[in-house]
């Protein structure tokens, strides 16, 4: 199962989002969509997992969560928004994420591209940085990796340049 991760896309479409993401199974948006429009156009590309962040309004609320547990191959996957990263977790997320003990922490929020292993929950931590134009962030970004029964492998950062 190949997956395209983005997050933070306050509302920017970019058309490069749809040839990056040609040959996966699955999108996956961290949240802080912007607009419906957005979210429309990549569900109407691929399968979309999505949770909202904390700049959607109420249309996008209504129709995605804050936070999301989830079965891809073997691996369970939690996605929400403001997660933090290993060591430093937001506290809204920190409960949940050890009671569930996924395999796989997806987050956005702080526009920040990060991979890192946590080996307390033994949990690999992704935050795809932000794809949209709004934010201090310096380079748009997007992720790609594999997903094969318990494995995650082969795991791409996408510059799409400077915001």
């Amino acid at each position: 199962m190949k997956i395209g991760l983005l997050s933070d896309t306050h509302g920017y479409w970019d058309k490069r989002y749809l040839e990056h993401f040609k040959d996966c199974d699955e999108i996956w948006h961290a949240g802080d969509i912007g607009s419906v429009d957005v979210i429309d156009q990549l569900t109407a590309f691929k399968p979309v997992r999505a949770v909202y962040g904390n700049i959607d309004g109420q249309d996008i609320r209504l129709e995605y969560s804050k936070t999301i547990l989830f079965m891809a191959e073997k691996v369970k996957v939690l996605l929400t928004h403001i997660g933090g990263y290993p060591g430093r977790y937001a506290p809204e997320i920190r409960k949940e994420l050890y009671e569930t003990r996924p395999g796989l922490f997806i987050c956005g929020h702080s526009h920040i591209l990060k991979v890192q292993f946590d080996a307390s929950l033994h949990c690999l931590h992704i935050n795809p940085g932000a794809a949209g134009i709004s934010g201090f962030h310096q380079v748009r970004t997007l992720v790609r990796f594999v997903i094969e029964g318990e494995n995650i492998h082969d795991l791409e950062v996408i510059e799409l340049g400077h915001r």
